[in-house]
């Protein structure tokens, strides 16, 4: 698969404010965080409400889903959000250091990214960085 990179956003988070629900049907994984994101089409900040629910069925299969709002700037200059819910499948264990795949969605209030970001298609790509999670986010080409 050919592919573009288009924004990365630099994902922190505090440990002591994950929270679990462990029950006869699996787990349940809230991770809020916050953060920074820069690319060709963006530079801005997450948004405070930003969230990471990550749900483990009996057969060990991870389901994540990542829904966060970025404000900042367009690739015009101009001021925006971007509404992103990131979605991922993936088996225990993973390999340390191994990268994640998910499938992003995106909404934006940007006259000049809303034409290109509601109709192509994107992937991404989860890898551990300095201080924390980079999630890559790339144009399916």
């Amino acid at each position: 698969m050919e592919k573009k990179l288009i924004l990365e956003v630099f994902v922190t988070f505090e440990p002591s404010a994950i929270t679990r629900l462990t029950g006869p049907g699996g787990e349940v994984v809230s991770i809020p965080f916050g953060g920074t994101a820069r690319g060709e089409i963006f530079r801005g900040d997450v948004c405070p409400g930003a969230c990471d629910v990550q749900t483990v069925n009996l057969s060990g299969v991870r389901h994540m889903c990542a829904r966060y709002m970025l404000r900042g700037e367009d690739s015009a200059g101009q001021p925006c959000q971007i509404f992103i819910e990131n979605n991922g499948w993936f088996t225990e264990p993973m390999a340390p250091g191994a990268p994640f795949r998910t499938v992003p969605t995106f909404w934006t209030d940007s006259a000049a990214l809303a034409p290109y970001l509601h109709r192509r298609a994107f992937a991404g790509e989860g890898v551990p960085g300095p201080e924390g999670l980079v999630i890559k986010l790339y144009e399916v080409l």
